[in-house]
C-alpha cells in the first residue's frame, strides 16, 4: 500500500518547511525510519523520517522549495504498484491559457529599436483595407506594406570621411556618430598614458571627460570606475533575499507582540564590581568553574522569579497562569535569525550547571541541531547584547510570556559611593513588561531581587 510523504508539523510553531536536501533519491530502497530529507522549521533543520516501507517512487518536491505543513511532498509504494492517482491529487493546477491575441500573435523580425529593448513589442498589426492606412495605425516613419522599398545607395569605396568642424571624430568617440565631449588635455593624457576613451564616463559638465577622468581611469585599470562601481555595474542597485523560514516566524511573532501587547519598560543600573571579582577568581580556580556574566543574571533572574511567581506568568486572554517551575529562556543570535533555548527550572540548576548547558545550547542553536522541546515552554526570557559592545536596549517581548529582561555591557564608570567617587563597573537592565499581567510596582520589585542577586554575588553559589 502506497505512503504519502507531506510536510509534518516538526515543530509545534511551524506552520511551512523548507526543503533544505533530499536524502533519497527516486527508486531507492526505503524502510520505515528511515531519513528522507532535512527540512528547515522555523527555529531548526530537521529530520523528516519514512512512515513506510517500500520504494521512494515520487519525488513532487524540490530542495530549497518551502511547503504547507500537509502538502504531499513524496509517495512510497511498492515498485509496481500505480500511484497515478495519488500523484494527480497533488499536481498544480495548470498555468493560465495565454491570452488569444498573444498566441495568436506571427512572429516576425524585430526593430533594431525593439532588440535593443528600447520599446515594447507592438501589437500585431492587420492588414490595411484597400486604398486605406493600416487598421490601428503604423509606427512613425514606416511605410506601408504595399510601398515599395527603394535600394539602398552605394557606400562608398575606403575609410569614411570625418564630419567637419565641431563634430571631428576622434578615438574613443561612442559609435553611430554620437560626440564624446573631451577636454584638450584629457585627450593628451589618454594618449600619452594609451587609455581609450570610449569607456570612460566623464564627471565634467555635460558628461565631458576631463583630467581627473582619466587619472582616475588609470588608477582603476583604464575603466574610470572604482571598484565599489564595477561591483555595482555587475551586481546591480539591490539583491533580494528570499525569507528563511526562521526570518519569517521572527516577523509573525514580533508583529503579534509589539502591536497588540500594550509594554512598559523599566530601566535599572546595577553595580557588577562584586560580580565581575567573582568572576574573576572564578576562572582563576580553573576553567571547570569558569562563568560568564551572562550565566550570572540567568542565575539571578531564577531566583527572582521564585519570589516573584506572578513575573513568572503566561497572559492567556481570559486568564493569567503563573508558573510553579521556573523555565528561562536565552536569547541566542544565529545565521538568519534569533532563537532562544530553554534552561529547564534554572532556580534548581547550579551557576556551574548553567553555565555548561547555556554553553552547549548555544552552539547547538548556531548549528541548527535543537530539538523543539529544548526551545520552547520558557516562561521568561533574558537577551543580553552587552557582549556586542551595546549599552542599553529594550527587548520585545515573546508572547505569552508576562516579561523579557535585556541586558546591556558591564562597564566601568565613576560613582558617588557614600560621598566619594569611586570607579566600578556598572550594568543597565531594562526589563519589558506586558501591562495586561505585571503591573509597574510588581516589574520594579521583581528588578530589586535581581539587583540584590548580582550586586551579591555570592548568594549565587551558596
Amino acid at each position: 500500500m502506497a505512503t504519502k510523504v507531506t510536510m509534518e508539523a516538526l515543530s509545534p510553531t511551524m506552520e511551512e518547511g523548507r526543503l533544505v536536501k533530499w536524502n533519497k533519491n527516486e527508486g531507492d530502497a526505503v524502510k520505515s525510519g528511515d531519513v528522507l530529507a532535512e527540512v528547515e522549521t522555523d527555529k531548526a533543520v530537521m529530520e523528516l523520517v519514512a512512515r513506510g516501507d517500500g520504494v521512494l517512487r515520487k519525488r513532487l518536491a524540490n530542495e530549497g522549495d518551502a511547503s504547507p505543513v500537509g502538502t504531499l511532498l513524496a509517495v512510497i509504494a511498492n515498485p509496481d504498484e500505480n500511484i497515478d492517482s495519488i500523484i494527480g491529487s497533488a499536481a498544480p493546477a495548470a498555468p493560465a491559457a495565454a491570452p488569444a491575441a498573444a498566441a495568436a500573435q506571427p512572429s516576425a523580425p524585430q526593430s533594431p529599436q525593439q532588440s535593443q529593448g528600447e520599446a515594447s513589442t507592438p501589437p500585431p498589426q492587420k492588414a490595411a483595407p484597400p486604398g486605406g492606412a493600416p487598421q490601428g495605425g503604423a509606427p512613425p516613419g514606416a511605410a506601408p506594406p504595399s510601398a515599395p522599398q527603394r535600394p539602398a545607395p552605394p557606400r562608398p569605396s575606403g575609410p569614411p570621411a570625418a564630419p567637419r568642424g565641431n563634430g571631428t571624430a576622434r578615438p574613443g568617440a561612442p559609435a553611430g556618430g554620437g560626440r564624446q565631449r573631451t577636454s584638450p588635455l584629457a585627450r593628451r593624457l589618454a594618449s600619452e598614458k594609451g587609455i581609450q576613451l570610449g569607456g570612460i564616463q566623464g564627471s565634467g559638465p555635460g558628461g565631458r571627460i576631463v583630467k581627473r577622468d582619466i587619472e582616475n581611469a588609470k588608477a582603476t585599470g583604464g575603466t574610470g570606475r572604482s571598484a565599489a562601481a564595477e561591483r555595482l555595474a555587475a551586481e546591480g542597485d539591490f539583491k533580494d533575499v528570499p525569507l528563511t523560514q526562521i526570518r519569517k516566524t521572527i516577523a509573525r511573532r514580533l508583529s503579534e507582540s509589539n502591536g497588540p501587547v500594550p509594554t512598559f519598560f523599566l530601566t535599572a543600573e546595577f553595580d557588577a564590581s562584586r560580580a565581575a571579582e567573582m568572576r574573576t577568581q572564578l576562572t582563576e580556580m580553573g576553567d571547570q568553574y569558569k562563568v560568564s556574566f551572562n550565566d550570572i543574571v540567568i542565575k539571578a533572574v531564577a531566583l527572582a522569579l521564585a519570589e516573584h511567581p506572578e513575573v513568572n506568568a503566561h497572559w492567556l486572554n481570559d486568564k493569567i497562569r503563573h508558573f510553579n517551575r521556573i523555565h528561562v529562556a536565552m536569547a541566542v543570535a544565529v545565521e538568519d535569525g534569533l532563537i532562544t533555548p530553554v534552561l529547564f527550572d534554572a532556580d534548581r540548576l547550579s551557576l556551574w550547571e548553567i553555565s555548561e548547558k547555556a554553553r552547549d545550547l548555544a552552539k547547538r542553536a548556531r548549528e541548527r541541531k535543537l530539538m523543539p522541546e529544548e526551545y520552547t515552554g520558557a516562561t521568561f526570557t533574558v537577551s543580553n547584547l552587552g557582549m556586542f559592545g551595546i549599552d542599553q536596549f529594550t527587548a520585545i517581548i515573546n508572547p505569552p510570556e508576562a516579561g523579557i529582561l535585556a541586558i546591556g555591557g558591564v562597564e566601568e564608570k565613576p560613582v558617588v559611593i557614600d560621598g566619594a567617587l569611586e570607579v566600578r563597573q556598572r550594568m543597565h537592565v531594562t526589563m519589558s513588561c506586558d501591562h495586561r499581567a505585571v503591573d509597574g510596582a510588581t516589574g520594579a520589585k521583581f528588578l530589586q531581587s535581581v539587583r540584590r542577586y548580582i550586586e551579591n554575588p555570592l548568594s549565587l553559589v551558596i
